[in-house]
């Protein structure tokens, strides 16, 4: 398992403030055995949380140019008929999966195409599964065109802990299904925008795995 590289400046500033409460404990309370305990049980804690968040873990793509690929870990709490206003602006099958912060929060692509549209929108840190946090938070929108002429959205949305929403990905740019597009940190959420009369595989309350868990087919 690797450590993703968006964690690194998050890592040393753990390991920074670490460092400075087991000092200020061994300098300032250096009899008491509580305060050197705490400062190493914390400093323990802090760093074990930021090496799981930003875990690399190795994974088996399931790869299929008919298939649509969770973009996401997390769990499918949203499936319904909306009307997509931004890019569409008509009617779409709207799959949203919530990421928790165990879950690993590398994003996606999930299908193979061409990057025909993406904006970056900021905005509020609502919690990620409020409905408003769609059109309100932070969040990115990018839309990959298919070969076969069909075009899927997708949004990178930040929830209330994530102040940071990362994209490796431009218009024009070539998208190879399950290849890394992006990174949100500390809870957020992906809503996928799909073909009305696209075959969902899964339902609400799924629990998904990104690069691995058939969404849909075409």
């Amino acid at each position: 398992m690797k450590f993703h590289r968006e964690g690194y400046a998050s890592l040393f500033l753990v390991l920074v403030f670490s460092a400075i409460l087991i000092f200020i404990a061994k300098y300032f309370f250096p009899e008491s055995g509580l305060a050197s305990g705490f400062a190493y049980l914390l400093s323990t804690f802090l760093t074990l949380t930021i090496l799981q968040f930003f875990r690399d873990p190795k994974r088996e793509f399931t790869l299929g140019e008919n298939l649509i690929i969770a973009p996401a870990d997390g769990k499918v709490v949203v499936i319904e008929e909306v009307e997509e206003k931004e890019y569409f602006k008509d009617k779409r099958l709207q799959v949203s999966i919530f990421m928790s912060p165990i879950n690993v929060h590398i994003n996606r692509y999930p299908i193979a195409g061409t990057v025909s549209f993406f904006k970056y929108h900021p905005g509020k840190f609502l919690a990620a599964w409020e409905p408003k946090s769609s059109t309100d938070n932070e969040r990115t929108t990018v839309v990959v065109k298919h070969q076969n002429g069909t075009e899927i959205l997708f949004r990178q949305i930040a929830g209330a802990l994530a102040r940071r929403i990362v994209w490796y990905c431009k218009e024009g740019d070539k998208a190879t299904q399950c290849e890394e597009m992006g990174f949100i940190k500390f809870g957020s959420r992906v809503d996928l925008y799909l073909p009305l009369n696209t075959p969902l595989k899964v339902k609400i309350g799924d629990v998904v795995k990104g690069s691995q868990s058939v969404l849909a087919e075409w």
